[in-house]
């Protein structure tokens, strides 16, 4: 009551009256105001970043392989290159980041946080990059090795059972560079004279501008005679092996067109891929280990087929670890008798399922000319136990998925060397960011 009587004199107040005519008041991004900012880039990243794992990885390696090859020295003229360390680390990191171009990868160094991070502060182009990421595929082998053998030591993953599977990965090369004997040669003979023509320009023109010019377009023209003579080369292989082929295969080489070689990529050959499709591609073999999704080892083929390829890999993973798996999980694509009994003989238990034979009749019969390892892989691959075991085979497709997820769906580099060199980039790339995920679960 005694409220009323104190506000009871007030006037009654009343909302003010909005008017609509106006233009809306908002606040509008400025983006041309220029503005300084301290950036502490080693804030940018959290402190289980992937670049941080790459790089505590890679500070940790021995290159002074590559740092004395290096030609500018203290109180010695030159400019300084950029650190193997910080080129090893950036590729390894745009890998895993599925970055396959040198030119993405020098834009990326100076527009995203982790790439600044690894950079912090030293500037790179792309054709530095882009020859770092090729130059150095001997050494890349030696750090997958080491790799492996590091976790295998230390228990992080075991090296009695092995996985073998291959992924056909589009090569640089289009179906219309393949040409035959004949327009090899044709193309070959076109290719020299225009490097003779071009040679004898250059050396008549006197203007600096037009002598670059044509500096350049004589270094292509001499690409171009190397690519068509290096495809004349592998047409002589193909020849060979096609005769090869006619002595046991008459009738099917019969029905086969003329061979042909590719003029972008001489080693690369035409093959079926996991659609059905035909395209030029290598065939790239990968062996891991169950546990863990860790490469142990890889290879690049040039032919269609997986058959014949399990030897090999066996034979080179003995090299790399001195150390025979135990149990070697394949595809059947893979199986040739006498690799399983030469495996058998080394004490390698071959697990790969048979495949559907024309006769219709029980693959894991037992046969009259069956050696005595062929033999208990038929017994092996019958049983409720080998059935079982085999389908820990299914983890290495995560390999494959990965290898498409980071981008490896068509190389950007042409022949098996530095297709080979691509490839271990992800090998290694891959199992220093899995290493890191198992040592954080292994107690």
């Amino acid at each position: 009551m005694a409220e009323q009587e104190l506000f009871s004199g007030l006037a009654e107040m009343t909302a003010p009256e909005v008017k609509r005519g106006g233009r809306p008041r908002m606040r509008e991004p400025e983006r041309r105001q220029v503005e300084l900012r301290a950036v502490d880039l080693d804030s940018l990243l959290a402190a289980d970043h992937p670049a941080r794992v790459i790089w505590a990885y890679v500070e940790r390696l021995d290159l002074s392989v590559l740092e004395d090859a290096i030609g500018a020295r203290e109180h010695t003229p030159g400019h300084p290159p950029a650190s193997p360390h910080l080129l090893t680390a950036l590729w390894l990191y745009a890998t895993s980041q599925g970055v396959g171009s040198a030119r993405a990868l020098a834009r990326l160094c100076e527009s995203e946080d982790a790439y600044r991070w690894l950079c912090g502060g030293v500037s790179l182009n792309h054709h530095g990059l882009a020859d770092f990421r090729t130059a150095h595929g001997g050494l890349l082998d030696r750090l997958l090795s080491e790799n492996v053998a590091a976790l295998s030591a230390s228990g992080v993953i075991d090296l009695d059972e092995v996985m073998q599977d291959g992924v056909r990965i589009r090569a640089s090369a289009g179906a219309d560079s393949f040409r035959r004997r004949k327009t090899l040669r044709q193309e070959l003979e076109k290719a020299q004279q225009l490097v003779a023509q071009l040679k004898s320009e250059l050396d008549e023109d006197r203007s600096a501008s037009d002598r670059r010019i044509k500096a350049a377009q004589q270094r292509a023209a001499r690409e171009r005679e190397a690519r068509v003579a290096a495809a004349l080369d592998k047409m002589a292989e193909l020849e060979a092996e096609r005769q090869r082929r006619a002595k046991t295969h008459a009738k099917q080489v019969e029905k086969q067109k003329e061979p042909r070689a590719s003029t972008s990529d001489a080693q690369v050959r035409v093959m079926k891929m996991a659609d059905g499709g035909f395209r030029p591609a290598y065939n790239c073999q990968l062996g891991t280990v169950a546990k863990g999704q860790i490469v142990v080892d890889l290879d690049v083929d040039t032919s269609g087929s997986d058959r014949g390829l399990l030897r090999p890999m066996l034979d080179n993973l003995h090299q790399r670890y001195d150390h025979w798996p135990r149990r070697y999980l394949a595809d059947g694509g893979f199986l040739k008798n006498e690799d399983t009994e030469w495996a058998a003989g080394h004490g390698v238990l071959v697990y790969a399922p048979a495949t559907e034979n024309k006769h219709k009749t029980d693959p894991y019969a037992p046969r009259p000319d069956d050696g005595p390892g062929v033999a208990a892989w038929r017994q092996r691959m019958d049983s409720e136990h080998g059935k079982e075991l085999y389908k820990r085979r299914a983890t290495h497709e995560c390999i494959n998925a990965r290898a498409r997820q980071w981008g490896l769906r068509q190389f950007l580099v042409r022949g098996v060397e530095k297709v080979r060199t691509v490839l271990l980039w992800f090998a290694l790339a891959n199992n220093i960011l899995a290493a890191h995920r198992l040592k954080a679960v292994t107690p």
